[in-house]
């Protein structure tokens, strides 16, 4: 089973799948749009942690730019009814530590922002991700460790307000990413002000 592949990047397509030839052979890999935009230029090096989908009737790889987002979705196909396109949607909207701590904090609203999960699926992926992302986190019980350094439930509100002003999940993300500070109102100019720019 193929864990992970160094070698030259010689495809790369907008729907999100890449060819990394290895050796003289060419993996077609799919990957989420944030890890697509992150990777080195066609032609250049470049790595990829993989998670090997074997079925009867065929075999898929999928590529992420860190082992912490790899074993998130691993997790997050676990669960039931989710596959991986889904898991792929999931950690496109959510990167792992938002996603964890989402799940701590019982945060249904940014598992809706994923595309095609609604308030249902969202609940039940909230149960039945606290014990396996648990195992997923590299950090062991920072299962509630907040990447943008902001108050939860701040952040949360923010997420929140601009999900209901008609704002899509990746600009919502974009939006808060880094974002600092308790104040809700303050972080929400700031995110407004970057949606302008």
């Amino acid at each position: 089973m193929i864990g992970s592949l160094r070698g030259t990047l010689i495809d790369k397509e907008p729907d999100g799948e890449i060819v990394v030839e290895v050796s003289g052979v060419g993996y077609r890999v799919f990957v989420n749009p944030r890890t697509l935009a992150d990777l080195s230029e066609v032609g250049s090096e470049t790595f990829v942690h993989i998670h090997h989908q074997i079925r009867e009737d065929s075999q898929q790889l999928y590529g992420f730019a860190t082992l912490a987002e790899r074993k998130c979705f691993e997790s997050v196909i676990g669960a039931h009814g989710v596959g991986p396109a889904l898991g792929m949607a999931v950690l496109a909207t959510l990167p792992p530590d938002e996603l964890r701590h989402a799940v701590a904090t019982d945060d249904v609203d940014a598992l809706c922002l994923v595309p095609g999960v609604g308030k249902k699926t969202a609940q039940r992926m909230v149960l039945e991700l606290k014990n396996r992302l648990e195992l997923a986190g590299d950090e062991g019980s920072g299962l509630v460790s907040n990447s943008e350094g902001a108050a939860p439930t701040a952040l949360t509100d923010v997420r929140e307000a601009l999900n209901q002003m008609g704002f899509g999940p990746d600009e919502i993300r974009r939006a808060v990413e880094g974002l600092e500070g308790e104040d809700t109102s303050t972080m929400l100019r700031e995110a407004l002000r970057r949606m302008s720019r």
